[in-house]
């Protein structure tokens, strides 16, 4: 089915407004020497590491508390999880 002109020109214009969100971002050398990894490339790497994606419901408290002490732990919030998980099985 053939696109509208209107609804292309839509299309241009978001495609314009991303790039320009994009190359604001990345202004003044902040992400100068990093490449950006996509969702495909990072789900390989973890992938390569043996990491599985694992999702659950946790009471709102106890995630806050968890997204406190990720903060503060090196490995963010996926080491702090796969930490307590080992500890408390173990």
């Amino acid at each position: 089915m053939a696109m509208k002109k209107t609804d292309l020109e839509k299309n241009k214009a978001l495609k314009l407004t991303q790039s320009m969100k994009q190359a604001h971002a990345d202004r003044f050398g902040k992400g100068a020497g990093e490449t950006p990894v996509n969702r495909r490339e990072q789900r390989k790497l973890d992938q390569a590491k043996g990491l599985v994606p694992f999702a659950c419901k946790l009471d709102g408290e106890l995630v806050a508390t968890l997204k406190e002490r990720a903060a503060d732990h090196p490995e963010g919030i996926n080491g702090l999880v796969d930490e307590l998980l080992r500890r408390g099985l173990a």
